[in-house]
């Protein structure tokens, strides 16, 4: 855990807060990353023999949201409420397996928590299937788990006062997405390398399939797709158990959607500090090790996982910033001519991946020889690419995070560097009025509720763009940096990040607030009562070195 910033509003200690997240990054490669309510179920259903199964039990039981659900608002709670519901059901059944571990929940404690999950799915898909998210795989995963559900629902009968749960769970997608994946397996194709991710949604079909080779003991870096496709302990390669039992060891139980994630983690924190003004020179392994990252084909964000353009262009960036810059011909395979797919085959388009890009190639436009005639033109076009897809109100949105205020401080601070002259002016202003217009009376921004992660995209939106400020920003500058110097950054950070389940990645979200604060220092013509000479990672202070 980080500890706040010291020195209060005046005087944040900068440097001091960023020397700590380089070596929290140093002790823990693998990254930081919260537990995920999906992923914990289905390790609890594929894997009941693994280390920590009560304690995974007892999770799911304690986050279940007084509604019955799981997970975030809305759509969002959907994949999470049936992973725990066919979880809870499925250790009911198999009860036998986990006596060796004591304690955790009781078989009326997990009946009871299963019933009132599958009263609130009920209840959601009583008026028709709910809007869900474009979260990965939920097209696949949701008519798996309610196949597996229903096929438990034989446990029910003849529990007394178990309330009226006859018939079977209806589906909350379209299923043909799901059949035509069962046909293609059954005709002896291999498995798509981007399904890897989501493999466990194959079931009892996934079991050491021979298409299938574990990286680093991970199937597509997920503890869930691996825990589908290891048979048991006893026959188990020691690389995959040792990789389950890392992922368990991080929250003593649960675990997480994606680990590791080093390039991942390493790049968003470099890029985002780097870019604020923080001076930053990490440890030459750690730079050594996300260069190396940076393959032909680009950067994965985990191993087993497909390089995608995402990744691949945050690392660029960042290792550019470090004055360590890598050719970014790795992006040309993403280019689709209108704008960059995140991976081949991707259905849909990202906003933040596309901004990334545009920040990639426009650093080498701007610092390269001959840069601008090799990038110039795209950097134009993916520019105004960008400015297309605002929203009316002058916010961006994304697909890979739940909150517009990071879709917006993504799209905002690369077409504010690197858009041609005057061509996104209108846009960058329409982005930061409605910003002004959004927050909320105690300080703060956010999707559903106020918080520190998301009042620190909107703070870069407002001090990290040039130009005259707009109407209403120092004092809404004042408000925010109050709210985060009140705020206790120790606290438990809402997942907001896109994966088959939201999660917050906590070092990335550390260094989005580290760099508000060295954008108030540098921004003091907005930010008034920063002290300007406060932090020794100001631009005359000393580099900040991890470990």
């Amino acid at each position: 855990m980080t500890a706040p910033i010291p020195g209060g509003w005046g005087r944040p200690d900068v440097a001091g807060a960023a020397r700590e997240l380089f070596a929290a990054m140093a002790l823990e490669p693998s990254g930081r990353v919260t537990p995920s309510v999906y992923e914990t179920g289905r390790v609890v259903s594929d894997a009941p023999w693994l280390a920590g199964h009560r304690r995974r039990l007892s999770y799911l039981v304690d986050e279940q949201r007084p509604d019955g659900g799981w997970g975030a608002p809305g759509g969002y709670a959907v994949v999470p409420t049936l992973s725990a519901v066919e979880a809870l059901l499925a250790s009911v059944r198999d009860q036998g397996a986990t006596r060796h571990e004591p304690g955790g929940p009781s078989r009326v404690e997990l009946l009871t928590a299963a019933v009132r999950g599958l009263t609130a799915l009920r209840g959601w898909l009583a008026d028709g299937p709910p809007e869900l998210p474009d979260t990965p795989a939920a097209d696949l995963i949701v008519p798996a788990l309610t196949d597996r559900i229903n096929a438990h629902l034989d446990l029910l009968d003849g529990e007394p006062g178990r309330g009226p749960l006859a018939g079977e769970l209806p589906s909350a997608v379209d299923r043909r997405r799901f059949v035509a994946l069962d046909a293609l397996l059954a005709g002896g194709r291999p498995v798509p390398q981007k399904l890897l991710h989501a493999f466990e949604v194959l079931g009892p079909a996934a079991r050491g399939r021979v298409d299938v080779t574990p990286v680093a003991g991970a199937v597509g870096a997920s503890p869930a797709a691996t825990a589908a496709w290891v048979a048991g302990p006893a026959d188990a390669d020691p690389a995959v158990l040792s990789y389950l039992e890392t992922a368990v060891a991080q929250h003593d139980g649960p675990v997480p959607c994606c680990t590791p994630i080093t390039a991942f983690e390493r790049g968003w924190t470099v890029s985002t500090l780097a870019r604020a003004g923080v001076a930053v020179r990490p440890a030459p392994r750690l730079i050594t090790e996300l260069a190396e990252a940076v393959g032909p084909e680009g950067a994965a964000t985990g191993p087993g996982l497909p390089a995608d353009a995402d990744t691949t262009s945050v690392a660029l960036y960042a290792l550019a910033l470090l004055g360590r810059p890598v050719d970014p011909d790795s992006l040309g395979r993403y280019d689709v001519g209108s704008h960059f797919c995140t991976w081949q085959g991707e259905d849909g388009r990202s906003v933040t991946t596309n901004a990334h890009v545009l920040e990639a190639l426009g650093w080498h436009a701007h610092h390269t020889p001959g840069g601008a005639a090799r990038h110039g033109d795209r950097v134009a076009a993916l520019a105004e690419w960008l400015r297309t897809r605002q929203e009316t109100d002058g916010c961006w949105t994304d697909r890979w995070h739940a909150s517009p205020y990071y879709a917006t401080s993504c799209a905002v601070l690369a077409l504010d560097a690197h858009a041609p002259a005057g061509t996104a002016t209108s846009a960058v202003e329409r982005a930061v009025d409605w910003v002004v217009a959004t927050q909320r009376p105690d300080g703060s921004w956010g999707r559903w509720a106020g918080t520190v992660e998301e009042t620190a995209y909107a703070l870069h939106v407002l001090l990290g763009t040039a130009g005259t400020p707009r109407r209403g920003v120092r004092e809404a500058v004042a408000r925010g940096l109050a709210y985060l110097a009140a705020a206790d950054d120790r606290a438990a950070h809402p997942p907001l990040w896109h994966d088959k389940d939201l999660y917050a990645p906590l070092l990335i979200v550390r260094a989005a607030v580290i760099a508000v604060w060295q954008l108030a220092i540098t921004r003091s013509d907005l930010a008034t009562g920063v002290d300007r000479n406060a932090s020794a990672a100001a631009s005359d202070g000393p580099m900040i070195r991890s470990a």
